[in-house]
């Protein structure tokens, strides 16, 4: 019998609700450990999650047998109850309703990953909203504004 061979790295971009800034740099790194930790006990592969006050990256060796929305819906919930349960946020967290799925071809892994890892220093040339609407372009992705998240910059 023959086996399967596959190698698929995504990158899953979301917003805090509102797109408050809420993700305090004092508690962020702990987020993304407890995320990628959501990643690998699922059987998906953590390369690195990262992200500023209103969102993340997170970029991963996606095992290819988990429909993406029902993946990104586990990491909200749970990323979710997490904040809320250990009251790292002095408000009621919540993530934004919808994501942005990309994917990336296995040469370009590290260049994502340095990406990911640099998103602070990226963020002080360019906004969240320029970020995405680029991504988007790049990807030939056909998108409405009103349907985008919502941004405030």
């Amino acid at each position: 019998m023959a086996n399967t061979y596959r190698k698929l790295n995504l990158q899953i971009v979301f917003a805090v609700k509102n797109r408050q800034a809420l993700l305090h740099r004092s508690w962020r790194q702990e987020l993304f450990k407890y995320i990628a930790g959501i990643l690998n006990k699922r059987g998906h592969f953590s390369l690195a999650v990262n992200g500023v006050e209103d969102h993340i990256h997170i970029f991963f060796d996606y095992k290819g047998d988990e429909l993406i929305g029902d993946l990104v819906r586990e990491i909200k919930k749970s990323s979710n109850n997490y904040i809320n349960d250990k009251n790292l946020c002095s408000y009621k967290f919540e993530w934004q309703s919808g994501y942005g799925v990309f994917s990336h071809g296995y040469r370009e892994k590290d260049i994502i990953i340095n990406y990911v890892k640099n998103q602070e220093h990226h963020h002080r040339k360019r906004t969240f909203r320029q970020e995405y609407i680029d991504f988007l372009k790049s990807y030939e992705i056909d998108f409405k504004e009103e349907y985008m998240f919502s941004f405030f910059d």
